[in-house]
């Protein structure tokens, strides 16, 4: 099979496509066939050879989702051939095939094309755990989201949103801001004209951040008491010099969580939780009051991968791109 492979550690020029042996399936998993795959940060700090894939998992093909269809099953009856599948794995999703355990995937929503499905995994069960396993975010509570534009800002304000919370998020993009709205942000701040911590008018409840150290006092300073802050990276950094202060005088939490090394046993406990609470709100044949929808800036054909690296580096997108094995590759954001 074909396989996106990283021929070292570098700049785009890396990203290569190559033959590998095609993977074999063991009891209790499913091989699919994969028609498109997400592209997310990780896949660039891997590519500079800074954030290696977890034990089992492919050391030079990337990728944390993707969806396609089920092309072999082995010791499982939840699944059969042909059934299209979605799901987050530790690497190796930018393959023409990859094996999954079965009770890690999900089904694609009725009326999601492949490309709109592959950019659910890795954003929606990140800010499902951020928000309600770690932060356990309630009706009523105000939650902070910093980079309110990117894959999983996009979706934590949608899941915000379902919960009954109020959505405040960061940009330094006004029109990201103005986007965002349709998702469920109820206040923006421009960080390009102002601080995030003099542009909110009252303490927040939970803070969803990726940014890191810079960011760290301030992100304490804007809690109320009993507050959580999220840590879900630290793309500015991962060092401070914190005031432990307000922790105490506040009992504030501070929580760090990352998808890519949990156990198998903890992705599935998680996917069988967003499944049941979350995956319905996707199927738009039915009423919802706070529905859920992924958001895609752009689809871009496999052979373009390196462009896609080279425009996520731009920060400039908007919720997810997504890469796809359709050798036209449509550029459209459904993926049709």
């Amino acid at each position: 099979m074909k396989a996106v492979i990283l021929t070292g550690a570098g700049g785009p020029e890396v990203i290569s496509i190559g033959e590998v042996p095609k993977p074999e399936v063991q009891p209790g998993q499913i091989r699919v066939r994969v028609r498109a795959a997400g592209i997310n940060r990780a896949d660039l700090l891997q590519r500079r050879g800074q954030y290696p894939a977890p034990p089992g998992w492919p050391a030079d093909i990337p990728g944390l989702e993707y969806a396609g269809e089920v092309e072999a099953v082995r010791g499982t009856t939840r699944w059969k051939v042909g059934d299209r599948v979605m799901g987050l794995v530790g690497g190796g999703a930018q393959a023409e095939m990859v094996v999954v355990h079965a009770d890690e995937a999900l089904a694609v929503p009725e009326g999601l094309s492949f490309a709109e499905a592959a950019a659910i995994p890795e954003v929606f069960l990140t800010a499902y755990d951020a928000l309600v396993a770690r932060g356990r975010l309630r009706a009523g509570e105000r939650v902070l989201i910093h980079a309110i534009g990117s894959g999983v800002g996009t979706a934590a304000a949608q899941i915000a949103r379902h919960l009954g919370a109020t959505v405040i998020g960061t940009s330094r993009s006004a029109d990201k801001l103005a986007r965002a709205l349709v998702y469920g942000l109820d206040h923006g701040i421009d960080t390009s004209a102002t601080s995030f911590r003099e542009g909110l008018s009252e303490p927040v409840h939970v803070v969803l951040d990726a940014i890191g150290g810079p960011a760290f006092n301030d992100n304490l300073a804007v809690l109320a008491p009993g507050g959580r802050l999220v840590l879900l990276g630290f793309l500015a950094g991962s060092r401070t010099t914190a005031d432990l202060g307000p922790m105490v005088r506040k009992r504030l939490e501070v929580i760090g969580t990352a998808m890519r090394v949990r156990s198998l046993a903890e992705r599935k406990a998680l996917v069988a939780e967003f499944a049941e609470r979350m995956l319905p709100l996707f199927d738009h044949r039915i009423e919802h009051a706070a529905p859920l929808r992924p958001v895609l800036e752009r689809v871009v054909p496999i052979a373009r991968l390196a462009e896609a690296h080279r425009l996520m580096e731009e920060n400039e997108t908007f919720g997810k791109i997504v890469v796809s094995w359709d050798a036209q590759g449509s550029g459209r954001p459904d993926g049709r």
